[in-house]
């Protein structure tokens, strides 16, 4: 069976939404349902329920003394959200360039979103046996050395929000289920200022990570090395790894501006 190309999937509502979207730009601040019909060459009734879809969201706002649509705080929001991630990218790359040279594993810079970590860049080892990829991938924080470097820096309060259901779901044998037993691992990660995942996603693979702060002190990201635990022992952990982590960790906070 042939493969479909991406062409195939797109929605035509969601389409014409983000071509409305676009039609702010340059000098254009403002715009009526009139011009927006002419513009996409769409029937007005089509433009303003368009309208009326983003408006609920936050991404348009009318003004009401013209009658005529703008963009909402929801796009300047989305626009900054961008402007930090590649912001935190660009600084990260050559730490995580660096940190591989110093230690040839997989190294890591990662967000936190809605309590799943999301895997932004990698720099890989050259080593043959080394850990897929996760860019782009989101993992549950609780079994993450970088979701537990952001969870860390939480009140209880906000991890119990963040946890899902009473039963925290096992990936392995060796993932931390009890809510008690992991606020008491991540009042240890915060006085350490590391986290581990001790093969808690993936059976063979254990990561260590450190926080990345910005200029405000708020916690922004994590980078992390990962690899297979037959690399990994305590040892090389204790004497190497860590260190390079929160080394590149607050190498990268200095880069965004932060001052202990």
């Amino acid at each position: 069976m042939a493969k479909k190309e991406k062409s195939e999937y797109i929605i035509q509502a969601v389409s014409h939404a983000l071509d409305l979207l676009e039609q702010f730009h340059g000098e254009v601040d403002e715009l009526g349902v009139t011009e927006l019909s002419k513009r996409l060459k769409l029937h007005k009734n089509n433009v303003f329920r368009l309208l009326a879809t983003l408006e609920s969201r936050g991404y348009i706002e009318q003004n009401r003394a013209t009658e005529n649509y703008r963009l909402g705080l929801k796009s300047l929001e989305l626009g900054q959200t961008f402007i930090k991630q590649m912001g935190l990218l660009r600084q990260a790359k050559p730490i995580l360039e660096k940190l591989v040279g110093a230690c040839n594993e997989t190294s890591y810079v990662a967000i936190f979103k809605d309590g799943y970590i999301v895997y932004l860049d990698v720099v890989e080892t050259d080593l043959t046996v080394r850990v897929v990829s996760r860019v782009g991938s989101r993992l549950p924080a609780y079994c993450t050395a970088s979701g537990k470097v952001h969870l860390a820096h939480m009140s209880d309060e906000e991890v119990d929000a963040l946890l899902p259901g009473k039963e925290l779901k096992a990936y392995t044998p060796n993932t931390m289920v009890d809510r008690d037993k992991l606020k008491q691992e991540l009042r240890k990660v915060a006085e350490a200022g590391y986290a581990i995942d001790d093969e808690e996603v993936d059976v063979g693979v254990r990561c260590i990570a450190a926080p990345i702060r910005d200029y405000t002190r708020r916690i922004v990201g994590a980078v992390s090395i990962s690899g297979p635990g037959m690399r990994f022992s305590d040892e090389r952990l204790e004497k190497e790894l860590i260190p390079l982590a929160i080394q590149a960790g607050e190498e990268l906070s200095t880069r965004l501006g932060y001052h202990k």
